[in-house]
């Protein structure tokens, strides 16, 4: 599962928003994209240096120690891993992981009064080790809580699974069907010899060169390509590529094609013709055409590296509605219940009923109606 995007992460928007202890080692460590690093003899008035969250040890009574994530991209959590890279003598005996989902952006005091789930039970933990952890509870989240036990340090915290935008969000708004935020992903690639394609889908400016997309020098005949999946069945309307901080590795043009079946190799049908690009350079082109599709390729020629890509257009009517009524099915019955109360004014009783009737072949004719 560790394929899927780190719900997470910094770069996707992921935020440590409180801690009840972080004495020897900030908490922020913890969402940092870059694999944890380690630096013999570097003393602070604290003592050595870590890259993680690393809390004192534990004098009196027992006790255990938390963190709480915001989730950058709210979404189905598949698998956590808890690393505890470099920490050897200082690493927690045990953890577990918990997770909730809450309207709006909530203060840390305030998620005390929501119901957490348990996505992983108190499992022991290895030292210096990437400790990988299933999840099987299917609901959407939007904040995690690791606790540790009884104390010590984590390096990483990854939260590994397939982003569900809420929909909302993007109701009558054109988007970028190929983010991560909003459901799009890469299926599969050519070659990633240098860094992954589902880079160039993160949100913001790529920062530095390993950001993006990169494959190896390529030898002889044919092109490196990436097949990404979109957030649904859409018609994409502009396409835009950037090579930023590829100077002397961009590469020299680019195809893009797209499809409703992409197992089917006849199925893929023409998006833009061969177009040639910069180094070093924001690219944007239009795009002619209604045909819906659900996948598109990138052709990059020969090979290189595109830092960021963006397709923006709009969901199909079946799409949006499809995606909308997953959303529904997979929210905690208690945001659920909050949803129907709040925005579509329902009683208790009548959102409750609704609520306990999941999963809904159809959305809920009030949820359609502020949906548009």
């Amino acid at each position: 599962m560790t394929d899927l995007p780190d719900l997470a992460a910094r770069s996707l928007g992921g935020s440590v928003i409180a801690a009840n202890d972080e004495f020897f080692a900030e908490k922020e460590n913890l969402i940092k994209v870059e694999p944890p690093t380690f630096r013999p003899h570097t003393f602070t008035p604290k003592g050595q240096e870590y890259d993680g969250w690393e809390t004192r040890r534990r004098r009196g009574e027992p006790g255990q120690d938390w963190v709480v994530v915001r989730l950058g991209a709210p979404g189905l959590i598949r698998s956590v891993v808890v690393d505890t890279a470099f920490f050897v003598g200082n690493y927690p005996e045990s953890c577990t992981v918990e997770a909730t989902a809450v309207e709006g952006y909530p203060s840390p005091e305030e998620l005390d009064d929501h119901p957490w789930v348990e996505l992983v039970p108190l499992s022991p933990l290895q030292g210096n080790t990437a400790n990988s952890f299933p999840v099987s509870t299917s609901q959407r989240f939007t904040h995690v809580r690791l606790t540790i036990h009884p104390d010590g340090g984590v390096a990483r915290l990854r939260v590994h699974g397939e982003p569900l935008p809420d929909p909302r969000e993007l109701a009558d708004l054109p988007l970028d069907l190929v983010s991560l935020h909003n459901g799009g992903r890469t299926v599969t690639c050519s070659d990633s010899f240098f860094s992954p394609p589902n880079n160039m889908l993160q949100p913001g400016e790529s920062r530095f060169m390993s950001d993006g997309w990169e494959t190896a020098r390529r030898r002889g005949e044919g092109n490196d390509w990436a097949v990404i999946r979109l957030a649904g069945a859409a018609v994409p309307k502009v396409v835009e590529l950037s090579t930023l901080h590829y100077k002397g590795n961009a590469p020299y043009s680019i195809t893009l094609r797209g499809s409703e079946n992409p197992d089917d190799p006849d199925s893929w049908f023409p998006l833009l013709e061969r177009a040639k690009v910069q180094p070093d350079t924001r690219h944007r082109f239009r795009l002619t055409g209604d045909r819906p599709m659900t996948h598109v390729r990138l052709d990059i020629h020969p090979d290189g590296g595109v830092a960021r890509f963006r397709l923006w257009g709009r969901l199909t009517e079946d799409a949006a509605t499809g995606l909308a009524l997953s959303w529904f099915n997979l929210l905690p019955a208690d945001q659920a219940v909050t949803v129907l109360t709040g925005d579509c004014g329902l009683t208790d009783q009548a959102a409750a009923e609704l609520v306990a009737a999941r999963p809904a072949a159809r959305l809920p004719e009030e949820l359609t109606m502020i949906l548009g």
